[in-house]
Parts: structure tokens; C-alpha cells; sequence
């Protein structure tokens, strides 16, 4: 079983830069952490699958399918749809358009997702816990259950505070204080 230590290293590596940086929220941040660097590549696809799946039997969460608001939720959910294959759980993926299609089946929720399905929300890095919840909204909109929500990286900036106070339950990877001590400054 690949470890966490070696994800919050290919993280610091890969994902993370320090200096002076708008978020996606609008906030100014001294740390600015692109994840898909690591989720998007073969290693960190490895490291991602096996610990996000870990982390959905250690929550006890029971789903069907998982995934979350493209594009930062887009690997995370394949690598740990793919990592349940040989399970006997296996886990199918979808994704989250930000706005529906305007042609062919008009979707916002793309995949094998049915309605009653049990899933979770998979975020790569909570901030404000903003994206997490539209793509809950969608998925309940669409007759799905949200059992919690599995983010690669908790900025530790108040987004899980805010999952948390609308009703769901949040496991994260890594948090950034776990990572920055791997940060080199060079």
C-alpha cells in the first residue's frame, strides 16, 4: 500500500508554490496549490487511488459512485474508481459539469451516475468549500444521496467548516500544513 508521506512529498514537489497568488475564491494566498500536477500524472494517480479509496472504507462511508465538479475532481474520482475495480465494491465515476449542456442529452451530471445513488464529493483542494457544494447540489437535484466529501487537500481555510455546517462530512488526503514542511524554496 502506497504511503500518505509519499503523496504529501509528490504534493510539495509538484502542487505547491509559495509567493503571492489569487485564489480561485477571490482571496489572496501566500500558497498556491495546483493539484492536477499531481493528480494528473502516473504516479500520483497510483498514490491517489489506493489512499482515496483507503480513505472511504476508513469513513465507513458505503456508495455507489463517486466524483465531483470538473476538472479537479475528474482524476481523483477515476483513480479511485479505478483502484475499487478489483475490489468487490467496485466504485463507478462521474463528473459535474459546471453548467448544463446545451445539446444532445442536456446533462449536468455526466457518467454512470443513477438517480438513488449513494456518493461522495470529491474536491482536489478545499478552500472555501464552495465547488463541494454545487456539485452536492446537483447530485441531489438529481435524486442522489451525498454521504461526505473526500478532498485530496484541505487548505485549512474554513471550507471544511462550511461543508461541515451544511450536513456533510469531510475527510481530506492531506492537509497543507502536513505538506508545506516538504516545500523546498530554491
Amino acid at each position: 500500500m502506497p504511503q500518505r508521506s509519499d503523496l504529501l512529498k509528490l504534493l510539495a514537489l509538484r502542487s505547491v508554490k509559495v509567493g503571492a497568488f489569487t485564489l480561485a475564491s477571490g482571496r489572496q494566498s501566500s500558497l498556491y496549490i495546483d493539484a492536477r500536477l499531481t493528480t494528473m500524472s502516473p504516479d500520483g494517480l497510483v498514490l491517489i487511488g489506493a489512499l482515496g479509496l483507503q480513505a472511504l472504507r476508513d469513513a465507513r462511508w458505503s456508495v455507489d459512485a463517486i466524483g465531483g465538479l470538473t476538472l479537479g475532481a475528474d482524476p481523483i474520482a477515476y483513480a479511485i474508481s479505478y483502484a475499487s475495480a478489483g475490489t468487490g465494491e467496485p466504485l463507478r465515476a462521474f463528473t459535474v459539469r459546471k453548467k448544463a449542456k446545451t445539446h444532445g442529452t442536456v446533462k449536468l451530471i455526466e457518467g454512470p451516475f443513477r438517480r438513488g445513488d449513494s456518493v461522495v464529493i470529491v474536491e482536489d483542494v478545499i478552500t472555501s468549500g464552495g465547488s463541494a457544494l454545487r456539485a452536492a447540489e446537483a447530485i441531489r437535484q438529481a435524486g442522489g444521496t451525498v454521504r461526505g466529501v473526500l478532498a485530496l487537500v484541505d487548505r485549512e481555510e474554513g471550507g471544511r467548516d462550511a461543508l461541515e455546517a451544511a450536513g456533510l462530512e469531510v475527510t481530506a488526503l492531506a492537509r497543507a500544513a502536513e505538506i508545506l514542511p516538504f516545500v523546498t524554496t530554491a
